[in-house]
């Protein structure tokens, strides 16, 4: 009876479409200027082939400031990718360029800058949504090392800290989520973890060239009730193909 159970279950969730991203659906759980490299959480599901722009252009509430600064484009990939999930990239600038995602394609977005890597200082990146590499549609969100001195590139982009944006330390070289990853009923629930800093280790300036980021995914200890409509949704499909065959 369980293993029909778990059957019924994965084909409620395979027929769940992944629903349209918004701002504070995924959040920076890793940032590292040294190594070039970065770490997101999403808190929903996220349809299979979604592209998401990351860009450390600072945005002055209409353009981006400074052209030459580089934007990277993921492509999430050909699955669903799960509530929950997270993702490391990667974009060291070198002889060759290392530009990798852990799931989907990062590359080089077309109509961006060149400039690759990060700062050791004075960072914003931003993940967003956009037509293009410099036409955002939606913000989802933003971590800044530069908080202290600019917060405007944030709030600019209709972000606030502690809800959908990260604060480091100024001139952070590293800083990573250190809280919960289990136990929370929902995956909404972490948002508040994650994007409050105090739950981070931010230690400022250093050297990490070569730390690994935490790849660890959150986890729900009880299916969410959207979960039990869907595998009840899954239930009635199942029975009526049933009938039909019977029929």
């Amino acid at each position: 009876m369980y293993k029909h159970f778990l059957a019924l279950a994965a084909a409620a969730a395979f027929i769940a479409p992944a629903q349209a991203l918004t701002t504070g659906d995924i959040a920076f759980t890793s940032f590292n200027a040294d190594e070039d490299s970065w770490a997101v959480a999403t808190f929903v599901d996220i349809a299979a082939n979604t592209n998401i722009y990351f860009s450390d252009n600072e945005w002055n509430g209409s353009a981006f400031n400074d052209a030459n600064e580089h934007t990277l484009v993921w492509n999430t990939g050909a699955a669903t990718l799960s509530a929950g999930s997270v993702v490391v990239f990667t974009e060291i600038d070198g002889t060759p360029d290392v530009i990798s995602a852990s799931t989907g394609t990062l590359s080089l977005a077309g109509s961006g800058g060149t400039n690759l890597g990060f700062a050791k200082s004075n960072e914003t990146v931003y993940a967003y949504l956009g037509s293009a590499a410099t036409t955002p549609t939606t913000f989802l969100t933003a971590l800044t090392t530069e908080a202290d001195t600019a917060p405007s590139y944030v709030t600019n982009a209709g972000l606030t800290f502690g809800v959908n944006a990260i604060n480091l330390v100024d001139d952070a070289d590293f800083g990573e989520y250190t809280g919960a990853r289990s136990g929370l009923t929902t995956f909404a629930a972490y948002k508040t973890l994650v994007y409050d800093n105090g739950n981070w280790n931010d230690v400022g300036s250093g050297e990490f060239t070569g730390t690994t980021l935490n790849a660890t995914s959150f986890t729900t200890a009880v299916p969410e009730p959207e979960t039990y409509a869907l595998m009840l949704a899954g239930l009635g499909v199942i029975g009526a193909m049933a009938r039909r065959r019977r029929g």
